[in-house]
């Protein structure tokens, strides 16, 4: 398997602002509206690396957001969803464990990511529709998070950075 350095260096992956490595590698002339009525690409696409060693904080988009795994190890993504449950994806090849190849974050969410096992990587695609726009990204405050679901206080202090 190759590492992390190989992907980001042959992908041409930068840095994300949430963390992480990313490189946008479609969008969509087609415009459609988001739930917002705001005119966006009706279908954006990403490479998204993360190494063992960092954590995508938390944040939301006004999409629904689809990820897709390719190499690495699994990615669990922590998804609150505005009931206020806490539901984890584990993006990854082990069906048999629990694994899903694929799974979706719905428009709206709060959700961060961070990889299982110490000293791997994630390799994932996300695919977003309507199409991502940093205008409709939000990166979470910590105490503001908190305060609005306190029973999740250890896994947001955990993925968050403010």
């Amino acid at each position: 398997m190759k590492n992390e350095h190989y992907w980001i260096d042959h992908l041409q992956l930068q840095k994300h602002p949430e963390g992480g490595y990313f490189k946008e590698t479609y969008r969509s002339s087609d415009k459609v509206m988001n739930r917002n009525e705001e005119i966006r690409s009706a279908l954006t696409s990403i490479y998204f690396l993360i190494t063992s060693n960092m954590f995508s904080a938390f944040h939301k988009i006004e999409s629904d957001e689809i990820f897709n795994f390719y190499e690495g190890s699994v990615l669990t993504i922590y998804v609150i969803k505005s009931s206020g449950e806490l539901e984890l994806l584990k993006i990854g090849r082990d069906i048999e464990n629990g694994e899903q190849l694929q799974g979706v974050v719905k428009a709206g969410a709060w959700f961060a990511s961070k990889v299982d096992l110490q000293n791997t990587f994630s390799l994932v695609g996300c695919t977003v529709s309507p199409g991502f726009d940093f205008n409709d990204f939000e990166l979470a405050n910590r105490s503001e998070l908190i305060e609005l679901f306190p029973k999740h206080i250890d896994i947001i202090k955990e993925l968050t950075r403010l």
